[in-house]
């Protein structure tokens, strides 16, 4: 059996190290924005929120992004009122800086009732 080089081996912590890394730095936008996909599922589900004007609604989702840390606007939360519900779509980027190169995140979270 052949042993496998020292440098194989390093170079596989390094992959590995660079992963962890990464999964660190991107991993708690994704969390937040899960959140957030949660919270507006609540509001759409609930019957009261129906009548509710578009600027109470906007206001509770740019609060709540807001207590995230998650860089959203106004301008950015889109509501409709299809048949008898409620849709409210969200759609906004993240902008990650690491080293020597910049990555936007961009996330769609979104909920309607019937």
């Amino acid at each position: 059996m052949s042993r496998v080089p020292r440098w194989r081996i390093g170079a596989a912590v390094l992959i590995l190290a660079g992963l962890v890394f990464l999964l660190g730095v991107f991993a708690p936008y994704y969390f937040c924005n899960l959140k957030l996909q949660s919270f507006v599922s609540d509001i759409t589900r609930r019957v009261e929120n129906q009548t509710k004007s578009d600027d109470v609604l906007r206001t509770w989702v740019v609060e709540k992004a807001r207590q995230l840390e998650l860089p959203i606007t106004e301008d950015e939360v889109h509501i409709t009122h299809p048949q008898d519900g409620l849709r409210i779509d969200i759609r906004y980027f993240v902008r990650v800086d690491l080293p020597g190169y910049t990555v936007n995140l961009h996330f769609y979270p979104g909920a309607g009732s019937r």
